[in-house]
């Protein structure tokens, strides 16, 4: 009779929310730099039928090299200052990421 084994444990991986304050209609699309406790994105997108948080997702996925769907707007969606929610990363991974060649704004 074979052997039952229970299920492996699902491993969680780490998520964490930042805050972001978003500039659109901009002429480049990038990360800037901190701002206050936030990080100031450029997006070319206008706030429009949620164009621009579409490019924040795009923008942050980009510079810290994750997937798009691990990254998404959690709060602020109609306004300039975003709560965005990631996967996959701690704090300390992302704000390495985030920060390297970036001065503060």
């Amino acid at each position: 009779m074979p052997s039952i084994e229970p299920a492996a444990e699902p491993v969680a991986r780490p998520s964490l929310r930042l805050r972001v304050r978003v500039a659109p209609r901009s002429r480049s699309a990038e990360v800037v730099g901190r701002v206050g406790d936030a990080w100031k994105l450029r997006v070319r997108a206008a706030p429009e039928r949620g164009r621009a948080n579409a490019e924040v997702v795009d923008v942050l996925a980009g510079a810290l090299r994750v997937p798009p769907g691990d990254v998404r707007v959690v709060s602020g969606h109609t306004g300039r200052d975003k709560v965005v929610a990631l996967e996959g990363l701690s704090l300390e991974e992302a704000e390495r990421r985030l920060s390297s060649g970036k001065d503060a704004a």
